[in-house]
Formats: C-alpha cells, sequence, structure tokens
C-alpha cells in the first residue's frame, strides 16, 4: 500500500461524500469512530507546572477517524480523516468513561469534529496499486470541483 496526504478541506470531503451517500447509500464503505485518551502532561517550561501539579492533571485529547472506501473492497483505495482535538490539561473526572473507542455516524462525525477550533484534521490516501491511484485521483478530482452521480471514482 502506498500512503500519502490529501491536501483537500476535511470539510470539504465530508460534505460531498455525504451528498453522494443521499444519493447512492452503497457507493462507500464509511466507517467512523473517535476515541478519548487520557495523556501524561510532558515538562514543558511555558506551562509552570512542578512535579506535584502535573501528577493531577491528564492532557485529555478526542482523536476522531473517518475511513472512506469504495463498496467493493478489490478497488484497491481508501481515504482517511483523522481529528485530533486536545482539550488541554485537565482533572479528570472520576469514572469518566475515557480510554474507549466508539463507532459513530457520519452526520455526528460532521457535527462534532468539522468546524473551526475543533482541532488538527489530516487526510490521506491509500493506494494498493497503479489502477487504485488512478481511482483516487479521480474521486479527488471530483471532490474538489464538487461533481456527483458517477457512482465514486
Amino acid at each position: 500500500m502506498e500512503t500519502y496526504p490529501v491536501d483537500l478541506d476535511a470539510g470539504q470531503i465530508l460534505r460531498w461524500v455525504m451528498a453522494e451517500q443521499q444519493t447512492a447509500p452503497s457507493t462507500f464503505r464509511i466507517i467512523a469512530r473517535r476515541a478519548t485518551e487520557v495523556r501524561e502532561i510532558p515538562a514543558r517550561k511555558e506551562l509552570h507546572l512542578g512535579d506535584e501539579e502535573r501528577e493531577d492533571l491528564r492532557e485529555i485529547a478526542t482523536v476522531a477517524t473517518l475511513e472512506i472506501a469504495p463498496f467493493h473492497s478489490h478497488d484497491g483505495w481508501r481515504l482517511t480523516i483523522v481529528v485530533e482535538d486536545e482539550a488541554g490539561p485537565q482533572i479528570p473526572e472520576r469514572g469518566a468513561a475515557i480510554g474507549g473507542e466508539e463507532e459513530i455516524d457520519l452526520g455526528a462525525f460532521y457535527k462534532e469534529f468539522i468546524r473551526p477550533g475543533r482541532g488538527n484534521a489530516n487526510v490521506t490516501a491509500e493506494v494498493e496499486d497503479s489502477t487504485a491511484k488512478a481511482r483516487m485521483t479521480g474521486l479527488l478530482d471530483s471532490i474538489e470541483t464538487n461533481r456527483h452521480g458517477h457512482g465514486g471514482a
């Protein structure tokens, strides 16, 4: 598999895919999920935290992943959007559900993660061979020019 970054806005991709799903629901296999991670606060001068304060605080991050693939997996490509949103240093609530991964629908992914200030979104493409890369290029061209109705790439 060859993996490479895609220089398209994640919101543009999602809006295009949602429109395609309304007219042709069986075009893509879509999996969206989110996971909340608790991370140790690194020792950094700009945070002005001592060892004891760092022990009480944790950095909470939500990572949302959306995988878009053709309905027929033999087409050999996948488009992935990953949004990482760091909530910053917090005291974790006791009993809070943190650390698990949950599947969400496409609308929830868009509503929760594709908006200004929500986090950093990265888009990558994976292709198996030159034929799959040509399909991916066609798909990305369709998204960029907002062409619909051809059943994907």
